[in-house]
């Protein structure tokens, strides 16, 4: 196989042309992203307005699940934009949490995208960096959005100090937030340690950071807490530690218990998709029997559709979308493409006469 690098590739494919395919490594994924965090951000809000105008196709994701490996699996999200940039495809995401033990990251994915007049697919991109920068930008984005209108959070507490937190860090920092204190609580020390040691380095870091003892101290210490763990089911139960009404971003879905869900105002990023697979939204319906907890969406709150309380805590729950995925891996193909530095695998499809 011929690998061919195009000094003058375009950023859209021509479909004039015969159809090519381009493989898009980590590596150039991280610097065509890297530093871009409120250009990414922005990116988020127009495609979820895209989204909640209706302009994109976003099925049920699909499990994969093994009898064999029940804490495993591998999910498949296909999804189209319309808009200025029109693409289809899918984020094809695999979660084995054994990995960690052996010192692998828990979840790998490539990102497959189509062209939107001919269906055929034009580059795979590595994407577990797509798929934590979109998922950073969502909550950094909802950070923002669902801050107005109440104090703007000077604590922040990251319970789960894994890659996502990281990520949400520093689209936080690189979208202009500053924090008084930062707080850290993990059931694994070395996670805890590895944060810190991010925390220490990172330029843009503010705030005394405090390692905390207790997922109650935690909570009860932050005014922005976020939750990225790999809970699968809840595990934070009494809504008398949120009294002081922080804003809760629910990243990992499955940490809150339904009573604490129901004691708080709920944002999610689509009903349909968020209320599945047992997340904490989704148990809760099967609690009360309607989804009459829901306050909206997030893109309900951006357009003025639905006000928030100041009063009560306010969580935001994102099951994450595959349109996400696919605006940010567009993003970083036409990058690399203006670059210069786009890889052409020469030949890929076959038999491109249709009648031989």
């Amino acid at each position: 196989m011929t690998v061919l690098s195009s000094p003058a590739a375009q950023p859209t494919p021509d479909h004039t042309a015969a159809p090519t395919f381009a493989v898009i490594p980590g590596a150039q994924v991280r610097q065509a992203l890297e530093g871009r965090e409120q250009q990414i951000v922005d990116l988020v809000e127009a495609t979820y307005r895209l989204h909640g105008a209706g302009d994109s196709v976003n099925p049920p994701s699909y499990f994969l699940r093994f009898p064999d490996r029940p804490s495993s699996r591998i999910i498949a999200l296909p999804a189209s934009i319309g808009g200025p940039n029109r693409v289809d495809g899918m984020k094809w995401i695999s979660s084995f949490p054994a990995n960690v033990s052996s010192g692998l990251p828990r979840a790998s994915a490539v990102l497959i995208l189509n062209d939107h007049e001919t269906g055929y697919p034009f580059a795979c991109l590595e994407s577990s960096i797509i798929s934590a920068t979109r998922t950073a930008a969502s909550a950094a984005l909802a950070a923002d959005r669902l801050s107005r209108g109440r104090s703007r959070p000077r604590r922040v507490g990251f319970f789960g100090t894994g890659l996502i937190a990281r990520y949400i860090h520093t689209f936080l920092a690189g979208t202009g937030w500053t924090f008084d204190t930062v707080g850290l609580y993990d059931l694994s020390a070395d996670s805890m340690a590895g944060f810190r040691g991010y925390l220490e380095q990172a330029a843009d870091a503010t705030g005394e950071v405090t390692v905390h003892d207790s997922a109650e101290a935690l909570i009860r210490s932050s005014d922005l807490v976020v939750f990225a763990t790999v809970a699968g089911k809840p595990h934070v139960t009494d809504p008398a530690w949120f009294s002081h009404h922080p804003l809760v971003l629910h990243v990992s879905l499955r940490d809150l218990a339904p009573e604490v869900l129901l004691a708080s105002a709920n944002v999610v990023d689509d009903v349909e998709h968020c209320l599945k697979a047992d997340t904490s939204p989704h148990l809760t319906e099967q609690l009360t029997g309607g989804r009459d907890f829901l306050d909206g969406t997030l893109d309900d709150v951006m357009t003025g559709r639905v006000t928030l309380p100041d009063d009560r805590t306010v969580i935001f729950s994102p099951f994450g979308l595959g349109v996400l995925d696919l605006a940010v891996g567009k993003y970083v193909y036409d990058e690399v493409a203006r670059s210069g530095h786009l890889h052409l695998i020469d030949h890929f499809f076959h038999d491109l006469r249709r009648y031989g």
